[in-house]
């Protein structure tokens, strides 16, 4: 898929999917990024012209007219407006300003869905449809999704897909989830109360979304990749069919804002009132400045752990007991022992020693393995299933021996094979005891729910982080929420684990991800909506961002995943606090002339802010550190003097607020005035901050946090600060 612009090319972006809320929201999910286009002849495009003139609640003659002017500007280049329309395969002719054609190259130079029968979506008990509700069930002859009063709405976009790899919608066009990962971010953003909740036994409850009473639709344009034409099709219905909320659980690699169609896509959305929640990505192994979804609009959501475990008992034959971590499918015998091996010593020669240890496909001699259970230690250069598949299908399981890096990001997700994870004390342990005897032996309890789990939350090994490569002054991600073996509704279309020839289905399944933290946070936003109907998707934002928690269930910091303290880099503003978000007390607001200023401040002409809407730039921009967003941070601080204003509005009871901070090492902060008073809901008013380093500060690199709070003595609305000084 190409990206044109006014008939210049620009490079592709990444794609994203929506899902609804209530009163509505709408949900986006994927688990692939965009998809470049097949080396043929013709390709899809995308020409993007901003936004339209027709206002915000367009006729059908407007949006005729601005098909017609789509078929008009390409009839100019094409030789006649026919042949246009015939190569046009969208017209985005609602609140997105553009079209999508398959073109030659010189021409061109002038998953998810949802599962419907999961009992997360039933509507008994649900109201009417509110009457406002544009969208459509699509048919499908196929595999149809058959919409009720929770489920209201469900189409799927692939004309771009087919139009970019010439290949048909598989396994068909319908909306219906194939893989589970749709009905999994559903359920978890929107599901409603379904009891006996669990997988295979394991984390038995009630199961329910965010946003349990909300209407829900899904819009699928994900296929076996994903492509621009249909991602911004979907944004373009989701925003004429009404929606309140768009949750996306997809990233790629960060790209300039005005060639990202998700960009630009929540753009339109945020614009229309629409609060637009994207995952971070799961790419925290590649560093720092990992996190994608950058754009201030979006709310970027991070991914932690929560305080509940699957474990597993290992009783050797010495009678020691080690717990190790398991989400077996299948389980061993527990009143068996099994004999265990070294995957070393299962090596196919001495060539393969080291790879063996780890496990590395094609390194172990499958017939020493037979009926023995097998340790593995973890290793850089296998995948999770490789561990499984290298062993032997006759192997009996797998004890893997964690270094201490990855045991919170593999082997949270399912895996048929009998296994457990342990760690690197208890490996020394387990070995010992295989060296000391000539018969060692082992019997594996199966997974059991281990609750209240300490400490948590920390950090997923995969929640990819900042600083924000595009624009280093918005910290991103936002906040975190819960990621990390979350249980949800699941398409019974697919195997729980990670073996697409296991015929095993459940109701239920547990997954780890930004793409399960996404929606914890669209859930949140979607009741803030309701309580909140007047509210700006900044305002929810903000609302959510200064009451998020930085510790963790022991009064400690949030830590990472090596045990270390965490940073704004990874978890934003903190865990999501929903009680406390919905009485913020003050909020930091943004209107769509602050997001077009922010552009200006950025760089843009106003020729570039024709790919978003038609602005002209003052004068004299605003400084980037006085966007007013709920982080402050100074991504190139010297040894001088710098300030940043911000605007904080009341949403609650009048009262005085009075600041406190804790300032990050080596800078002296001040902040004027320090307190704030406020007569009634909407009153405003600023404050500015001042940052000034130390001598000794001056010479010293990374990036420093510390934080500010506003309070009343009620509420508490707290502001990372965040400093990266330069030499």
């Amino acid at each position: 898929m190409e990206f044109l612009k006014n008939g210049r090319f620009l490079l592709p972006a990444i794609l994203v999917f929506f899902l609804l809320q209530k009163p509505i929201a709408a949900s986006l999910q994927s688990k692939s990024s965009l998809q470049k286009s097949a080396a043929t002849s013709k390709k899809s495009y995308i020409v993007y012209l901003g936004a339209h003139a027709h206002g915000p609640e367009p006729s059908l003659e407007e949006y005729d007219r601005a098909t017609d002017s789509h078929h008009e500007f390409l009839g100019s280049f094409l030789g006649s407006k026919e042949i246009a329309r015939d190569a046009i395969i969208y017209s985005y002719n609602k609140y997105i300003n553009g079209f999508a054609a398959v073109l030659d190259e010189e021409d061109a130079k002038g998953i998810s869905s949802v599962w419907p029968e999961s009992k997360s979506f039933d509507d008994e008990g649900m109201g009417p449809i509110p009457s406002r509700w544009k969208g459509e069930c699509q048919k499908d002859k196929v595999k149809p999704v058959h919409c009720n009063r929770k489920l209201i709405g469900a189409r799927s976009f692939y004309k771009g897909y087919v139009a970019s790899t010439g290949a048909s919608p598989d396994p068909s066009s319908s909306p219906r989830d194939f893989d589970g990962h749709g009905t999994h971010t559903l359920s978890t953003a929107a599901g409603r109360f379904v009891p006996g909740a669990a997988v295979l036994g394991n984390a038995y409850g009630t199961s329910k979304g965010g946003s349990p009473d909300a209407f829900v639709a899904v819009y699928k344009v994900c296929w076996s990749g994903c492509q621009d034409a249909d991602i911004l099709a979907a944004f373009d219905a989701a925003i004429a069919d009404g929606v309140d909320v768009i949750s996306m659980s997809i990233g790629g690699e960060p790209v300039d804002y005005a060639v990202d169609s998700i960009a630009i896509g929540s753009f339109h959305a945020v614009q229309n009132g629409i609060t637009v929640v994207c995952s971070a990505g799961n790419s925290g192994n590649q560093g720092p400045g990992s996190v994608t979804n950058v754009a201030p609009w979006i709310f970027t959501v991070g991914a932690s752990t929560i305080d509940r475990d699957f474990i597993s008992t290992l009783t050797l034959g010495n009678k020691t007991q080690i717990q190790g971590k398991s989400r077996s499918l299948e389980s061993l015998d527990e009143d068996k022992s099994y004999p265990l091996i070294n995957s070393a010593d299962a090596r196919i020669n001495d060539d393969y020693r080291e790879d063996a240890r780890q496990c590395v496909e094609g390194s172990i001699d499958a017939e020493k393995t037979k009926g023995k259970v097998v340790v593995c230690e973890f290793g850089p250069s296998s995948s999770p299933l490789s561990y499984f598949e290298s062993i032997g299908d006759e192997a009996a399981g797998a004890i893997l021996i964690d270094p201490g890096t990855l045991a919170n990001y593999f082997f949270v997700d399912p895996f048929t094979k009998p296994h457990a994870v342990i760690n690197a004390a208890d490996g020394v342990a387990l070995r010992s005891y295989i060296s000391s005897t000539k018969s060692p032996v082992v019997s594996l309890s199966r997974p059991r729910t281990l609750l209240g789990r300490k400490p948590a939350p920390t950090m997923g090994f995969y929640s990819s982080l900042g600083p924000n490569t595009i624009t280093p002054a918005i910290m991103k991600p936002d906040v975190t929420a819960p990621g990390s073996a979350i249980l949800a509704s699941y398409s019974e279309a697919a195997p729980p684990g990670s073996d697409p020839n296991d015929p095993t289905r459940v109701p239920f399944n547990i997954l780890s991800g930004t793409s399960m933290s996404c929606p914890h946070v669209a859930g949140l936003v979607g009741l803030l909506k309701a309580l909140h109907p007047h509210w700006t998707p900044a305002a929810i934002r903000s609302a959510i961002m200064s009451t998020a928690q930085t510790l963790d269930n022991t009064g400690a910091p949030i830590r990472s995943h090596h045990g270390n303290d965490a940073t704004p880099l990874s978890y934003g503003s903190g865990h999501i606090r929903p009680n406390s978000a919905m009485d913020p007390g003050l909020v930091y607001d943004l209107t769509n002339a602050d997001y077009l200023d922010f552009l200006c401040s950025i760089g843009y002409n106003t020729e570039d802010m024709s790919s978003f809407q038609n602005h002209t730039c003052p004068s004299r921009y605003k400084l980037l550190e006085d966007f007013n967003y709920p982080a402050i941070v100074f991504p190139y601080h010297r040894d001088l003097q710098q300030t940043a204003t911000r605007r904080l509005k009341n949403v609650g009871s009048p009262g005085t607020y009075r600041i406190r901070y804790r300032t990050p090492a080596g800078f002296n902060v001040t902040v004027k005035p320090e307190s704030l008073t406020f007569d009634e809901v909407g009153d405003e008013k600023e404050f500015t901050v001042y940052v000034q380093s130390t001598p000794r500060e001056y010479i010293k690199s990374g990036w420093n946090s510390g934080w500010l709070v506003w309070s009343d003595g009620k509420h508490h609305v707290r502001s990372p600060l965040i400093i990266n000084p330069i030499a």
